[in-house]
């Protein structure tokens, strides 16, 4: 039987960092029982992002975050839009480097994921922030 949910994840986030939410979509997945489908997950904001990345050394999400830190340097100077601080121009120009939808295949109840990979909300802002991330899953039961 083909099927869909929806669900919208709230994220507490705290400076710019990654954040690993392939626990909270997993917990998504066993409660949509879909065994074979796709899965879209989109943030709904315009200063952070989505990325799969590395999840077993946190030795290069730093390296992704010092990265980012020089491509797009928070320097003011540099922008003409900087309304709300100096991390503001930066986010949004990081987050057009990354991703804002991810879309993963389900095989058997499971996401196809590389062995090493997981995925993160990337923070591109210096505050707290509250980031909803969107999930919708089709697929057959």
């Amino acid at each position: 039987m083909f099927t869909q949910s929806f669900e919208e994840l709230s994220i507490k986030t705290n400076g710019n960092k990654l954040i690993k939410i392939t626990e909270k979509i997993l917990n998504f997945l066993d409660r949509s029982k879909i065994l074979n489908g796709i899965l879209n997950i989109s943030i709904l904001h315009t200063s952070a992002s989505l990325i799969i990345q590395e999840n077993a050394d946190d030795d290069v999400q730093k390296d992704i975050l010092n990265f980012y830190d020089k491509l797009v340097p928070m320097d003011e100077d540099l922008y003409i839009h900087n309304t709300e601080g100096k991390d503001d121009m930066p986010a949004h120009i990081k987050s057009t480097l990354t991703n804002s939808n991810l879309t993963l295949s389900i095989k058997n109840n499971k996401l196809v994921l590389g062995t090493w990979q997981g995925i993160y909300l990337f923070e591109h802002r210096i505050e707290q922030q509250i980031r909803k991330v969107f999930l919708h899953i089709v697929g057959e039961k």
